[in-house]
């Protein structure tokens, strides 16, 4: 069926019917789903088997979970992925990651992966082919281990897996319009990865309305390289609000590191306290939101020892932050996909750093409370212009924000982005920007950036330009002898 016009507005009850009932038609495993019948069986689910109570949980006690990544073409290899993960990982959440043809809806072939894997006894698929397998084989990974599943799906068409996935008991599914759009695709218009998602959203709402909370997740890696919190920010909150407008009350947003501890950990306070903000402002007074930090997304180093530094890095700055979990790796990250058994490992190495962070605490510290000011402004300065930009509706706005450049995306693959925007580090490692594009910035806040990466130019040695935001994506994965010489040999 075509697509309505683009608008923020929650999508009628008639219109979803029909929109449900074409999307469950186009694989037979489609017709495994029945509302009511899986409302029903998610009710019947014990509470610390369902995402969003966990996360509740986890708010109330004050704890930081850990999750990883994880997917294999075959349900036997993955449901024992599942379970390392759970008794040797001490996973608190445990992921399903979808593989890349299920990402792009191309579900025959998935199945050929499948079959092949199936034959050759190995995974033939970089990840688990849950549209193929159905909602009864999802049923029996949720039965198979003691923690709730997350959908790790990587898309911008989440229609199908996500009927599939909420049926077959995982209770959490990760992505949205904006940021797996403009990360994932190249010719898939960010109004259609919006569509696409409200979809998903009001799915959610239509679980919430009989009785069943799920939790949604805006994955806020975005190109995997170097982006600045501000951006990463600004298209949480306003995937947040798009979410919001469909019925969605249980959103997580999520961050990538920068590894500069302070903007790390001011990142993770000022993205909530904005999303919940703006929110507010738009009439959503009732939607509980979390933020997950994620561990590197850059070039990781190929030596396991420094890998293994970063991972620890990873849960103490989540933790300091506030995060409600820290999204891990594991020191294969610069080679593939990880064992289940270093998948365990990236888990404990990560939980250690949260144990180290558990008297740690940053906010009153005059840098921090500068760098929150910088952030607030920053956000803010987007964000406000979304708004205006659509009159108001955010979906309208995020492609009018798009298409002038004052909402940037940098090493976007997508052709609505401008790419006009380069991140690089500053000489006390906080991110900055080379270059501010379009961004409505005010002044002083472009001549902050341009002051701070012009100084860091000249104490290196370096020319300021482009290469700076070159160098600093590569950075991490440089051997520790090149990043720290010894000075007197």
């Amino acid at each position: 069926m075509p697509q309505p016009a683009l608008s923020e507005a929650r999508i009628e009850d008639d219109e979803f019917a029909e929109m449900r009932k074409s999307n469950l038609a186009r694989w037979p495993t489609g017709a495994e789903v029945n509302l009511d019948e899986a409302a029903a069986y998610l009710k019947a689910l014990p509470d610390h088997k369902n995402l969003a109570w966990v996360i509740r949980e986890a708010v109330k006690q004050g704890r930081c979970l850990t999750q990883p990544r994880g997917g294999f073409a075959t349900f036997e290899m993955h449901k024992s992925l599942l379970q390392t993960l759970d008794r040797e990982g001490l996973a608190d959440v445990v992921p399903t990651t979808t593989d890349s043809y299920t990402r792009n809806e191309r579900f025959a072939e998935a199945q050929k992966g499948a079959d092949e894997s199936e034959a050759n006894r190995r995974s033939m698929l970089n990840g688990f082919p849950l549209v193929n397998a159905g909602v009864k084989k999802c049923r029996e990974l949720t039965a198979a281990v003691n923690k709730p599943i997350i959908a790790l799906t990587g898309t911008a068409f989440p229609r199908l897996t996500g009927e599939i996935a909420y049926a077959g008991g995982l209770t959490g599914y990760l992505g949205s319009g904006i940021a797996y759009t403009t990360s994932y695709t190249k010719d898939t218009s960010v109004a259609e990865g919006i569509q696409n998602y409200q979809y998903l959203d009001r799915l959610v709402a239509e679980y919430q309305e009989k009785g069943v909370e799920l939790h949604r997740r805006q994955p806020g890696f975005l190109t995997g390289t170097n982006i600045v919190p501000a951006i990463a920010i600004a298209i949480a909150i306003a995937d947040a609000l798009l979410a919001a407008a469909q019925g969605v009350r249980q959103y997580g947003l999520e961050l990538g590191q920068t590894l500069q501890l302070v903007q790390d950990a001011v990142s993770i306070g000022v993205c909530n306290e904005l999303t919940q903000e703006y929110l507010k402002r738009k009439g959503y007074g009732d939607v509980f939101t979390t933020v997950t930090s994620l561990h590197w997304m850059g070039a990781w180093p190929m030596d396991q020892a420094q890998a293994f530094g970063l991972m620890v890095y990873g849960g103490f700055a989540g933790a300091v932050g506030g995060a409600v979990s820290v999204t891990t790796k594991s020191a294969a990250e610069a080679f593939g996909l990880p064992t289940p058994e270093q998948n365990a490992e990236g888990l404990r190495a990560t939980r250690m750093g949260i144990y180290l962070a558990r008297t740690v605490k940053l906010h009153g510290l005059p840098e921090y409370l500068r760098e929150k000011e910088l952030l607030e402004l920053e956000v803010r300065s987007i964000v406000d212009k979304i708004l205006e930009a659509g009159d108001g509706d955010v979906a309208i706005g995020t492609m009018r924000a798009l298409k002038a450049g004052l909402l940037d995306v940098p090493w976007a693959p997508n052709r609505e982005c401008k790419n006009a925007i380069m991140p690089a580090r500053d000489g006390d490692g906080y991110l900055r920007l080379v270059d501010t594009g379009n961004l409505p910035f005010p002044k002083e806040v472009r001549d902050f950036h341009e002051q701070r990466l012009r100084a860091a130019a000249k104490a290196s040695g370096k020319t300021y330009g482009p290469d700076l935001a070159i160098d600093s994506v590569y950075e991490l994965s440089a051997n520790i002898s090149d990043l720290m010489p010894n000075s007197w040999e």
